[in-house]
């Protein structure tokens, strides 16, 4: 059974190094934390009485890892859910904040599982994830991360400037989009020829 400590490890690795991508809403990120983030927290690493994009330069491995734990993790209160779904919601947390509880909540009603779609990880949410796990144990993991890929899909579907995150430029399946399958049983991964269908529309 992989710890909290574990995953976080993981999503470290995957969240890769310092970027400031202007087409990025979450400006400068390094590690997979945002300067949104590190001002939020009052991040001031090299003591200049600001926190910007140097302070985000110079964030450590290790710091990254802390906060993706304690803010991402702890804080929301994912381990409340049913373990088998904890790390994909806590990879999607740390990409997309409360939207990652979002994405759940909307899913239990479309399960008729009746919560408010508020990005709260609550008792009420928590207890109808253990209801829907219970339900579909074979398929919830997957229909969570299903969801996950139709969100990126629909933010780029929205936003021009964010379609180079879901599709390559030969066309091929963007960061986001093998992000939300790493969590995917295979036979839920797209073909090629259908991820190629689903973005036809982009030009």
């Amino acid at each position: 059974m992989k710890t909290v400590q574990d995953i976080a490890q993981t999503i470290l690795a995957r969240e890769g190094g310092y970027v400031n991508d202007p087409d990025d809403p979450g400006g400068a990120t390094n590690h997979g934390v945002t300067v949104h983030t590190m001002r939020r927290l009052g991040l001031d690493l090299n003591g200049d009485g600001k926190v910007d994009a140097q302070d985000v330069r110079v964030l450590s491995a290790e710091k990254a890892l802390q906060i993706f734990v304690d803010e991402y993790f702890h804080k929301p209160g994912v381990s409340a859910l049913p373990e088998p779904l904890q790390a994909s919601v806590f990879d999607m947390y740390v990409n997309a904040g409360n939207n990652a509880v979002k994405i759940l909540q909307r899913l239990l009603n479309q399960m008729r599982i009746s919560v408010a779609v508020d990005g709260v990880l609550g008792p009420l949410t928590a207890k109808a994830a253990a209801h829907a796990m219970a339900a579909a144990p074979d398929y919830f993991v997957d229909a969570y991360g299903i969801a996950r890929r139709n969100y990126y899909y629909a933010l780029a579907d929205a936003r021009v400037a964010s379609r180079k995150y879901a599709r390559r430029q030969d066309g091929g399946k963007g960061g986001w989009i093998t992000r939300a399958e790493e969590f995917l049983s295979e036979r839920y991964h797209l073909s090629a020829a259908a991820h190629k269908e689903r973005t036809a529309s982009w030009g």
